[in-house]
């Protein structure tokens, strides 16, 4: 089954896309096709894929060809990751993929306002550009990313924003995972409302 052209002849600055295992957060371990968008304003320090923040060094690419590679892979699941996602209007995207019965989930520092069709919203907060009000609602999972001590403050801080049913999520900062995995692992069996994310891509060795 092929979407409705109208959707399909747009473009988007797209880094990279690939079919992989989720590795992180609510569905590590699950099938996914990755489609990375690039460009991003808010520039963590600790980014790892830094070379998508300038979107003028990446391709447009037509949402007919996203949509075509992805029907190829043969997955029923696609993460739109970034960068910064949300930047962009997805409309034409996330539209052309539920035509074709794709489950959506988006991972989003929550900077910007949502704009398509999405199933899951993971959101992962940044200090340096904080998230919309109104994104800390539209969160189905919340993933903190903790470098020191001071974030899991910040982690309950944020906690008391999104909806009770919403996921949570610690994750260490990959440089940063021997220093403050004991810390965290500590913290995590005393407050059971959260559950530890590791970056199990990177122990698979797998994009």
């Amino acid at each position: 089954m092929s979407p409705k052209t109208e959707f399909t002849n747009s473009e988007l600055p797209i880094m990279e896309d690939f079919y992989t295992l989720q590795g992180e957060g609510f569905y590590a371990g699950r099938s996914a096709y990755f489609i990375r968008l690039a460009g991003c304003d808010i520039g963590c320090h600790w980014c790892d894929v830094k070379e998508s923040w300038d979107k003028e060094k990446h391709p447009l690419v037509l949402v007919s060809t996203l949509v075509q590679r992805v029907l190829k892979s043969g997955t029923n699941f696609v993460v739109i990751t970034g960068g910064e996602p949300a930047m962009y209007d997805l409309t034409n995207l996330t539209t052309a993929l539920k035509e074709i019965g794709i489950e959506i989930a988006m991972e989003t520092s929550g900077a910007y306002s949502i704009k398509g069709i999405i199933d899951w919203v993971c959101l992962s907060p940044k200090k340096f550009k904080m998230p919309l009000d109104e994104n800390y609602q539209k969160a189905d999972e919340l993933k903190m990313i903790i470098f020191n001590q001071h974030d899991l403050k910040w982690a309950e801080d944020l906690k008391q924003k999104v909806q009770k049913d919403c996921k949570l999520y610690l994750q260490p900062e990959w440089d940063k995972s021997a220093e403050v995995l004991p810390m965290m692992i500590d913290y995590v069996k005393r407050n059971t409302e959260w559950t530890l994310s590791l970056q199990t891509h990177k122990y698979l060795n797998i994009p």
